[in-house]
């Protein structure tokens, strides 16, 4: 195998789903009144068809909140994040998949959506706390609903409340159980 090169990202094939994210990501900045309707059906005819990521890297390089994605890379469905006795911790500019398992049995786990890049109107995560603390940590147009959090003998605090006439960027739904952990959205 001497002599043979690996390929950059740019040449390497992109799948379905790697299309419908690009796609996604156009319609946002579409929304935003970064495209024209005429750009974005051009660029979404693009992506469709297009082959690798550089063809698809292409059409999102001039939008902002894409080219954050793109440094930090495109979003995942879902993203596993366990924990024991240690901590663990997604800030700056993280990409938001989908869904979120989060176990945490007596460390830590800190997801700061303040400088996130959120590519998805809603967010699922499922959490598993034992003894441990799951804080989430929200800008004014995030919303997280976490009545679906069965509680042991721990609690599930909720300080944060989106302002009347906010639009909402992020929909956040939290399921799952806690023993004597906490879940904490500030």
């Amino acid at each position: 195998m001497s002599g043979e090169t690996v390929p950059g990202r740019g040449e390497l094939r992109a799948s379905d789903k790697d299309r419908e994210q690009v796609v996604e990501l156009l319609r946002v900045a579409a929304g935003d009144g970064r495209l024209s309707s005429e750009e974005l059906d051009q660029r979404i005819e693009a992506a469709l068809t297009a082959r690798t990521y550089g063809e698809l890297d292409a059409l999102i390089t001039d939008l902002p909140a894409a080219g954050r994605a793109l440094a930090a890379g495109l979003p995942k469905e879902m993203t596993r994040i366990a924990v024991g006795s240690a901590s663990a911790q997604r800030d700056g500019a993280w990409v938001v998949p989908q869904r979120m398992q989060v176990e945490c049995k007596s460390g830590s786990v800190l997801l700061d959506f303040t400088g996130a890049v959120i590519t998805s109107p809603t967010l699922e995560i499922e959490a598993s706390v034992g003894s441990g603390s799951v804080t989430l940590v929200v800008p004014p147009d995030v919303l997280v609903d976490v009545e679906d959090v069965a509680v042991g003998s721990g609690s599930v605090q909720n300080r944060t409340r989106v302002a009347p006439g906010t639009p909402v960027r992020l929909r956040v739904h939290v399921t799952g159980k806690i023993g004597p952990g906490t879940i904490v959205v500030r």
